[in-house]
């Protein structure tokens, strides 16, 4: 990440805003806000999937569901937030990770200029090819501060995106037991 660039672009932006950058609260902000990006796009550059490594064979062949996981993320559509939590549910096959793992998996997806639906669809996707369980589900519920202060202006408005994959999509039943235990 160019720190630097990022500090020249958010002085241009400053200035077109009508900042006066000498004054002494703002001389530093270009420098906080490349430090702020540093940190909650920490992802950016990171491969999610290395998370998984760790593997365990198991004979556990229920459901393990990591919920309320939650997440902070910039849309990449307006560089704005959007803040709330995932749900990822899966069925081992044989194979188990530790649970902090599922969890790391989502922050460093959600760390990224990112779209709810990606980060969505690849946390399962990562958790299929990686563990090869018989079945992998991912919700993820936010509220993205483009609808909130901007454009619609509704607050509190959440966006709920699903992924299934292998048995919660061909079982409704394993589907709708893994939703009553997210709810």
């Amino acid at each position: 990440m160019d720190k630097k660039k990022i500090e020249k672009g958010i002085k241009l932006v400053m200035e077109a805003l009508g900042a006066d950058l000498l004054k002494k609260d703002l001389a530093g902000t270009p420098q906080r806000v490349a430090q702020m990006y540093e940190e909650i796009l920490a992802g950016q550059f990171k491969d999610a999937s290395k998370e998984l490594e760790v593997i365990l064979e198991q004979t556990h062949d229920e459901i393990i569901l990591v919920k309320d996981i939650p997440i902070y993320s910039i849309c990449e559509h307006h560089l704005l937030p959007f803040v709330g939590k995932a749900h990822v549910a899966y069925i081992p096959n044989k194979k188990i990770t530790g649970l902090s793992k599922i969890a790391r998996v989502v922050d460093i997806l959600a760390k990224k200029l990112q779209v709810q639906e990606r980060l969505t669809t690849e946390a399962a996707d990562i958790i299929m090819k990686k563990l090869k369980p018989k079945g992998v589900m991912v919700v993820v519920e936010a509220e993205h501060l483009c609808m909130t202060m901007r454009g619609a202006k509704k607050p509190g408005t959440k966006t709920v995106t699903s992924v299934v994959r292998g048995i919660f999509r061909k079982n409704q039943k394993t589907r709708q037991e893994t939703l009553s235990l997210i709810a």
